[in-house]
């Protein structure tokens, strides 16, 4: 028996995972408009004025500000998310004024120089469920029809208009870089929650591989990626690691130290902390079919209520450089660019302060630590560390609940 302290910190002072894995899924390698040269830095952006309410109250000027703050860090791209009731309030209808000011949107991202991941199907985010009242769990139920959004044939139908009409509006837009399907969608799926879109294993495969499979048709070429978080890595639960491992164009990882557990295990300083999410890159890397293929570290970031203040860019500095080590990833997109407006309600009070950039669009310390990064790594080679050491974890029983997850997997027999 390995104890569970020494297990998690063999693991990831040892960065190499190598599972056992059968499956034959075919894997998609990176599309040729995207890349594979340098590492991306990004941040996943949240406006500073009405927060993602602003589709609905526009306001250009504050959006080109924004993301001109944002450019001032040297960031390349941002992860932007639409919120799905605004862009579709009809199961037929779709806003055509929310594709205008998503329009706009990339626009003043041209103008900023930088690429633009649109994640569409956001009936969660930050703590938040935003779902269409033509979909469960808020659809009337009604003898033969199934609401599901993983499972309801019209109801996959009218996801699939909307991103039709995403791509009408914005396909054609240089700064397009890609659709991210949705975000958390675990969070919506799981059968013992309230949000009434449960789904097996092999349903959530089905519909994840059917909708990446549906943007490569209607905008090919392009970065699209399932946004599921980190759940998925140590939990036998909605996607499974495989598909997430060997669908889209990239492989995607949200990663913090809070949410995954690790902080009540290790201090925020400790190896444990400062080595997660390498380690899970390490992790999602082994599942893949195709070497060439990248992890995205689409989310990470950190919090005052999780460590000093003071300490978050020397927090921020060790987790980059870490991940670059690897030479296995694609970008870093830090959550989030700006921090949120205390006069809006309704958020935990984490999310309020994970900003880069402060209320006034100045820079934070955490900010000019990133920007650093930046600015460092576009202009040199990255160091990349070879290991010799692998770790072998079995392909089952990582954790026995999604979250938090509780490391089964660091004991073993």
């Amino acid at each position: 028996m390995i104890s569970r302290r020494n297990f998690v910190k063999t693991s990831v002072l040892g960065w190499a995972a190598a599972v056992a894995s059968r499956s034959q899924l075919l894997s998609r390698a990176m599309p040729q408009s995207i890349g594979m040269d340098g590492l991306r830095f990004g941040a996943n952006y949240v406006p500073r004025k009405r927060w993602w309410y602003c589709w609905q109250d526009w306001d250009q000027q504050a959006i080109t500000e924004d993301l001109s703050g944002v450019a001032s860090l040297g960031l390349d791209h941002i992860r932007i998310q639409c919120l799905w009731p605004i862009f579709q309030p009809g199961i037929s209808s779709v806003s055509d004024q929310a594709l205008a000011n998503l329009h706009e949107l990339l626009d003043a991202a041209d103008k900023a120089g930088l690429d633009v991941e649109i994640t569409v199907l956001n009936g969660w985010m930050s703590g938040l469920a935003f779902m269409p009242a033509w979909v469960a769990p808020l659809a009337i139920p009604e003898k033969g029809k199934n609401w599901n959004m993983f499972t309801g044939p019209e109801i996959i139908e009218a996801e699939k208009l909307l991103f039709r009409k995403l791509v009408a509006a914005v396909g054609g837009h240089k700064r397009f870089l890609g659709f991210d399907i949705g975000n958390e969608l675990d969070v919506l799926q799981d059968e013992n929650n309230i949000r009434g879109n449960p789904v097996s294993q092999e349903q959530a495969d089905a519909w994840g591989t059917e909708m990446l499979r549906y943007c490569d048709e209607i905008a090919p070429g392009k970065f699209h990626v399932n946004g599921a978080d980190g759940t998925h890595w140590f939990n036998d639960f909605s996607f499974s690691r495989q598909n997430l491992a060997t669908t889209g164009h990239a492989t995607v990882l949200q990663a913090y130290v809070f949410f995954s557990g690790a902080l009540d295990r290790y201090k925020y300083s400790d190896p444990g902390s400062l080595h997660l999410v390498d380690y899970m890159v390490e992790l999602a890397y082994a599942y893949q079919c195709d070497l060439r293929r990248r992890v995205w570290v689409e989310e990470t970031g950190a919090s005052p209520e999780w460590m000093p203040e003071a300490y978050m860019p020397e927090f921020m500095d060790h987790t980059v450089r870490n991940i670059a080590r690897t030479g296995k990833a694609w970008g870093i997109t830090w959550w989030c660019s700006h921090d949120i407006d205390p006069s809006i309600k309704g958020f935990d009070s984490l999310e309020y302060g994970l900003g880069l950039l402060d209320l006034q669009n100045h820079p934070k310390p955490l900010g000019r630590k990133f920007a650093a990064l930046a600015a460092e790594f576009r202009h040199s080679l990255q160091e990349i560390t070879r290991q010799k050491t692998a770790l072998v974890i079995p392909d089952r029983g990582l954790s026995t609940k999604a979250w938090p997850p509780d490391w089964m997997y660091a004991s073993l027999t």
